[in-house]
């Protein structure tokens, strides 16, 4: 439930900023990265309940994502790059993939949880 209401919402948002306030896609992209960047200051600067934070920029995602592969997508004349759908999607997937495989790969997302208790102790 958690998922559709932050897809519907942000697929709103991102329509309403890009194309109902006329922003246009990159400029609105730019804007919701800020807004995700402003969630973490306000999380690790002053304090921000980590849930709240959480959600506020899990919402943020979707229309981000949304306003980059309508700007990659969307034909010239619409203020988009016009790379049209499928190469879009082939970009975000190799983007995808790399994160995953350099994750998997560094590891540096896995938390050290056995210096974490030694320090505790």
């Amino acid at each position: 439930m958690a998922v559709l209401f932050t897809f519907a919402l942000g697929t709103a948002a991102g329509d309403l900023v890009s194309e109902r306030m006329d922003l246009g896609y990159w400029l609105s992209a730019v804007l919701f990265a800020l807004a995700i960047a402003a969630m973490a200051v306000a999380h690790v600067a002053l304090g921000l309940d980590a849930v709240w934070s959480f959600w506020i920029a899990y919402i943020l995602t979707r229309p981000l994502g949304a306003s980059i592969g309508d700007y990659l997508s969307q034909p010239t004349g619409h203020c988009g790059l016009g790379f049209g759908t499928v190469v879009t999607s082939g970009l975000f997937l190799a983007v995808i993939l790399g994160l995953v495989v350099y994750l998997s790969v560094t590891r540096k997302d896995v938390a050290d949880t056995g210096r974490v208790a030694r320090q505790a102790a």
